[in-house]
């Protein structure tokens, strides 16, 4: 049976989030159980393995972190929920195209549940509602096993993201569920999604930890 342990961690730092998630899956063997993190960050830039500094703006306060993620350049901050995914793909038989397809099925199918018709795009990973960018999707593979994640804009200020290039695309817009009708909280958003990655992913049972600290 695949079970997936779901860590809701709150607000937390990046950086730390980060380092921790490189710990994890250095440490992590055959037997480890995977895990998904949720969690919400103070306002940052956050630049991918292929991300160029000309591509953010005017970042004045927000600070801006190289990661080693995928992609570009994108904003975090408060009213945006974060699901860090820390999988053992070897263990699914799944590559990275195969991830980011369920990841982004996931949201898609969670969308619907509020209203919300969205799709992908083949060339620019991610889910866009129309022309306007809902979610962004970057991971890091390391001896067969993933983390980072993806992002969803539920409540947030979207003045950040003009002072970027998201993804590397100039002008390209971004929406949240908030603009586009839906009062659901986050709450309840997550569970949604969660329970949509757990069919997408292919996983028997989500585990609720009930810690709101990472895993040391």
């Amino acid at each position: 049976m695949h079970s997936l342990v779901i860590r809701k961690l709150g607000a937390q730092e990046y950086a730390p989030v980060w380092k921790a998630m490189q710990s994890f899956t250095q440490q992590r063997s055959t037997s480890t159980r995977d895990e998904a993190w949720l969690v919400q960050h103070p306002p940052v830039f956050t630049l991918g393995l292929a991300g160029k500094r000309e591509h953010v703006l005017d970042a004045r306060e927000i600070p801006v972190l190289k990661t080693d993620r995928g992609g570009q350049v994108t904003y975090h901050g408060p009213g945006q929920l974060i699901v860090y995914l820390l999988l053992d793909l070897r263990r699914h038989s799944k590559g990275v195209r195969q991830l980011v397809n369920a990841t982004e099925t996931a949201i898609i199918n969670m969308l619907a549940e509020l209203n919300i018709q969205a799709h992908s795009r083949p060339e620019a990973p991610g889910v866009y509602v129309g022309d306007k960018k809902i979610a962004a999707l970057g991971f890091r593979v390391r001896r067969g096993c993933c983390y980072h994640g993806l992002s969803l804009n539920i409540d947030m200020d979207l003045m950040p993201f003009t002072r970027i290039n998201p993804c590397g695309y100039a002008g390209l817009e971004v929406t949240q569920i908030k603009d586009l009708g839906n009062t659901a909280d986050c709450e309840l958003i997550s569970d949604a999604l969660l329970r949509q990655l757990l069919q997408a992913l292919h996983y028997d049972k989500l585990v609720f930890t009930e810690s709101n600290h990472l895993p040391v």
